[in-house]
């Protein structure tokens, strides 16, 4: 008499396939409101605020000598705040499925549900590459020369610095809140930080005792390290502590909440 097993197959690498990451990539560029508010946005604050400065010499070096401009700096700004909102809408989607009751049904399947997190992360991720790349453009056709070094070492490190920190603490507010809630909070919490880190507006013109609380906020740490190949500061070591302590205390959360989030499904 043949025997018929009833345990389920695992598949390969957890389930992980480029198939399930397109279709999470088409569904986050069908989202017209999450496109408007994470590449149409930084390119149409760039072209208001920054294209102006493009003629204006942000360091020592005039601009004739291969000097970068302001319009560089708001650039390089501008896309990290779109990379930082396509990362942390990833959490919004999270919560979502939650309030809908999809996760419940990924945990009947074969699927790890740590590989369907970390496949909407990459999508996130994707999604702020195209941020970046399009403000990268704007600022191009207005006006902006850079030599390759600065335009590569500065998109790249306000992509994945930007990418990786706030795509955690998107997916831990999207563990954390209700889903009908999480977009509007976590779009709330990166305004603030955005500001407070002076992605918005320079350090030095804040009231001191903000500018020390800048100094402890997420954003404030990778800003400063992308923006270092165009504004030539000296490495500081604790820029580079800034990023990893809030990427680790973003990760913990979202192993905690995540970890809480499947026990109770």
């Amino acid at each position: 008499m043949t025997s018929i097993s009833l345990e389920r197959r695992v598949p390969p690498f957890g389930g992980f396939n480029l198939t399930y990451l397109r279709i999470e990539l088409m569904r986050k560029l069908r989202n017209r409101r999450g496109m408007l508010f994470t590449i149409a946005f930084p390119i149409l604050m760039y072209v208001i605020v920054g294209a102006r400065f493009v003629h204006t010499q942000l360091t020592a070096t005039p601009l004739s000598q291969g000097g970068p401009s302001v319009a560089a700096y708001i650039m390089v700004s501008m896309a990290m705040y779109g990379a930082m909102m396509s990362a942390t809408q990833t959490g919004a989607a999270v919560a979502l499925e939650r309030t809908q009751g999809w996760s419940r049904q990924l945990l009947l399947t074969p699927l790890n549900p740590l590989v369907n997190v970390v496949i909407k992360m990459i999508a996130g991720m994707l999604l702020g590459l195209i941020a970046v790349v399009a403000t990268y453009v704007a600022a191009a056709i207005s006006g902006v020369h850079l030599s390759l070094l600065q335009w590569l070492g500065t998109g790249v490190i306000a992509w994945l610095l930007a990418g990786a920190v706030f795509t955690t603490l998107g997916l831990m507010m999207g563990y954390m809140v209700p889903g009908e809630n999480a977009a509007q909070i976590t779009s709330f919490v990166i305004v603030i930080l955005s500001f407070l880190g002076g992605l918005f507006y320079p350090l030095n013109q804040m009231p001191e005792f903000l500018q020390t609380i800048a100094k402890f906020t997420p954003v404030y740490g990778i800003s400063a390290i992308a923006r270092a190949p165009i504004t030539g500061d000296a490495f500081d070591v604790g820029t580079l502590v800034n990023a990893i302590v809030w990427l680790a205390i973003f990760v913990a959360g979202t192993v905690f909440f995540f970890r809480r989030d499947t026990k109770r499904v």
